[in-house]
């Protein structure tokens, strides 16, 4: 009996066993997610693309870079100003970015794929980001 075929299972090439295995698993992962899950999970991606950090992962009082899509644009003054506010979300969490004194910016709409960069704190136990340099995105 020759040694090699004694026990052993052929050789098969690594990369052709898990990727058969890998697509399946993928499919089957997509079909059982909701459309959320699968939209969360690609904004995830492009944040990490764009250099973003993830929202969860944002400290108070801490400068951070933030990437994601804006869900709500709404006007709500503050102290008597207007203050234009705009909920960023990229897939694990929300920040509300607020730009005092402004009732509209172009482009800030919502849908709009953004990237922000500011000081971070908490209020009411929110995320927000005032006055944050951004660049919009492609987007709707």
């Amino acid at each position: 009996m020759d040694e090699v075929s004694a026990g052993t299972p052929p050789e098969t090439d690594p990369a052709e066993s898990g990727r058969g295995k890998g697509g399946l698993r993928r499919f089957l992962r997509r079909m059982a997610s909701s459309k959320a899950e699968l939209e969360a999970e690609e904004l995830q991606k492009t944040s990490g693309v764009e250099g973003a950090t993830p929202i969860t992962d944002c400290a108070a009082r801490k400068r951070h870079c933030v990437a994601g899509t804006l869900r709500t644009v709404t006007l709500r003054p503050r102290g008597g100003a207007p203050a234009l506010e705009a909920e960023l979300y990229d897939g694990t969490d929300v920040i509300n970015l607020v730009w005092l004194g402004r009732r509209r910016i172009a482009g800030i709409d919502p849908g709009r794929r953004l990237r922000a960069e500011g000081l971070v704190s908490v209020q009411d136990g929110r995320k927000v980001m005032f006055n944050p340099r951004y660049e919009l995105r492609g987007g709707s």
